[in-house]
């Protein structure tokens, strides 16, 4: 049985977390984290989560619950996300780490935590998105320069980053298939009388309603196109794909790794 802590209990993500753990017998709940500030400190998890209770109540301490843990997924926030990496390198713990909206100051975080534990970042767990980005890949290197891309994402009006962290992987991802970086072939964010320029990758944002996540990457040639979209309709699914990781990362030797690798994707 792996120990798990889950950071961010109280979350969206959080709750589908502590509900669906059960489904994957060699995971164990360990502890549920929120923040010190938390009105829902001390409140029985699974409760909380909408399931029956199961006697883990929702910590404000992440350092004391990674005591005798073995795999940390967090879902918090970007704010929390680098006291909570240095807090799992310090308890020497695995860490998925599925926040977004990070910042320069977090990758080098990572870069650090990666000398001493596993540690996976993930804009998105999905098990689909992660075929998509590996589908992008191929398609943009197979198409060329020939063919333009725009990325296209929907959220929920309650959002707040834009692009999402979904369409910057699938971004990196078709970079990548044209051996180049993200850096180098972005499109300019305000595009209003600006030409787009050959090789370029657009990115557009649409926020509205309850959508829990649209992306659609668009391959445009002369005469034909290439759509390659991912739906989805339950966040149910963000959190079986972390779980499915987080037990493939608690086995794993220090370094960094994708979700592509945890799908034997690469």
């Amino acid at each position: 049985m792996i120990r798990t802590v889950i950071a961010g209990a109280s979350g969206r993500m959080g709750r589908q977390l502590v509900r669906l753990i059960g489904e994957f017998p060699e995971l164990v709940l360990h502890a549920a984290c929120a923040s010190p500030g938390s009105e829902h400190v001390g409140t029985d998890s699974g409760r909380l989560s909408g399931a029956a209770e199961n006697g883990v109540p929702v910590s404000g301490d992440l350092v004391a619950a990674l005591r005798g843990a073995q795999l940390l997924i967090d879902f918090s926030s970007a704010a929390a996300s680098i006291s909570n990496i240095e807090a799992a390198r310090a308890a020497g713990v695995p860490l998925l780490l599925a926040t977004t909206g990070w910042s320069a100051d977090t990758e080098a975080a990572l870069q650090r935590a990666a000398r001493d534990i596993p540690v996976l970042q993930a804009a998105n767990t999905s098990i689909g998105v992660t075929l998509l980005a590996d589908l992008v890949r191929q398609a943009a290197a197979a198409l060329g320069s020939e063919f333009d891309i725009e990325i296209v994402e929907t959220h929920h009006r309650m959002k707040v980053d834009a692009p999402s962290g979904t369409a910057l992987l699938l971004a990196h991802a078709a970079a990548d298939g044209r051996d180049s970086t993200l850096g180098a072939v972005r499109a300019p964010v305000d595009r209003n009388g600006v030409a787009r320029e050959k090789g370029q990758i657009g990115m557009a944002s649409l926020r509205g309603g309850d959508v829990v996540g649209e992306h659609q990457v668009h391959f445009l040639g002369q005469g034909e196109r290439l759509v390659l979209q991912h739906s989805a309709t339950d966040r149910a699914l963000f959190a079986r794909g972390a779980l499915r990781a987080g037990l493939w990362l608690a086995k794993r030797p220090p370094g960094r790794y994708q979700m592509a690798d945890a799908l034997m994707l690469r």
